[in-house]
């Protein structure tokens, strides 16, 4: 079997933390890695350097690497800046997406009311998730869709509770999604940038409520 490449391994061994599959704090010991990847210690190490200048990593002397968990402060904080990347992401979505997007755009929403109404918060928090990417996705704004991987990358690890906790943002998420999709097909670029900002600083207020309620709990969704 070929050797991978750097960015081969630094793809799968990213995917695995973004995903969850890896779980905050989990140690990564470079021998395990190794065997997981089919590559070399220095491939592995090479690697966790490009992961721990993501914010996905840290490395410690004499201790090792371990995947970085995101408290309840450095989540709202995250949040609050993908508020603005979103919205301007959002702004140019709503001049430079195609009618191909905006079909795409509105499907996923379409599955949205339905999820809430059934009470499939799952489903909502994934169709959530592909709403936020093809939004993303549309606007043709690189620097934004760059930073935007960087910061989603370290809050998908998070439990996605701020749906399930918080009584009625369900469906208070769901009419935000509405305005904002809406502000979208209409080209609108002042309605859709903020509807998308409001919609993520309310995200972000209520992850504070909620992890100030409960520390232990720390996550969000939309």
């Amino acid at each position: 079997m070929p050797a991978q490449s750097d960015d081969m391994v630094y793809a799968q061994l990213r995917a695995a933390i973004v995903s969850g599959e890896l779980l905050p704090e989990q140690r990564l010991v470079e021998a395990d890695l190794c065997a997981r990847l089919r590559t070399s210690r220095g491939m592995v190490r090479a690697v966790l350097l490009r992961l721990e200048h993501e914010g996905l990593v840290v490395r410690e002397p004499y201790r090792g690497a371990h995947v970085r968990s995101i408290g309840e402060r450095e989540g709202v904080q995250i949040t609050e800046a993908r508020a603005v990347l979103e919205g301007l992401a959002a702004r140019h979505a709503a001049i430079a997406a195609t009618d191909h997007d905006l079909s795409a755009i509105q499907a996923i929403h379409a599955e949205m009311g339905p999820q809430v109404e059934r009470g499939d918060l799952w489903a909502y928090l994934d169709a959530n998730r592909r709403l936020h990417a093809c939004i993303v996705e549309a606007c043709g704004h690189a620097t934004a869709q760059r930073l935007l991987d960087v910061l989603n990358a370290q809050l998908v690890r998070f439990q996605y509770r701020t749906i399930f906790l918080a009584p009625g943002r369900a469906q208070q998420s769901l009419d935000e999604h509405t305005d904002l999709v809406e502000a979208l097909v209409q080209r609108d670029p002042d309605r859709a940038e903020a509807a998308m900002t409001r919609h993520l600083g309310n995200v972000a207020m209520t992850l504070h409520v909620v992890g100030a309620r409960d520390p232990i709990v720390t996550g969000g969704a939309g």
